[in-house]
């Protein structure tokens, strides 16, 4: 599984940084980023909980 986030959506709420941060950072811009790779599989169903709770649905998964 990989994830990325939709720099057009992102909102900056924080919430899937604050979730799963070993996936997802804050970039320079103050906006949401997944880190590049695939996403360890102990932390799939944390991330996927996260797209679910993005207000902006602007975390994507592939």
């Amino acid at each position: 599984m990989t994830t990325k986030v939709d720099p057009d959506l992102c909102i900056s709420c924080a919430i899937c940084t604050n979730m799963v941060p070993d996936v997802f950072i804050m970039n320079d811009d103050g906006l949401a980023e997944a880190k590049p790779g695939d996403v360890p599989a102990d932390l799939e169903d944390q991330v996927q909980e996260a797209m679910e709770e993005c207000p902006a649905d602007a975390i994507v998964i592939e």
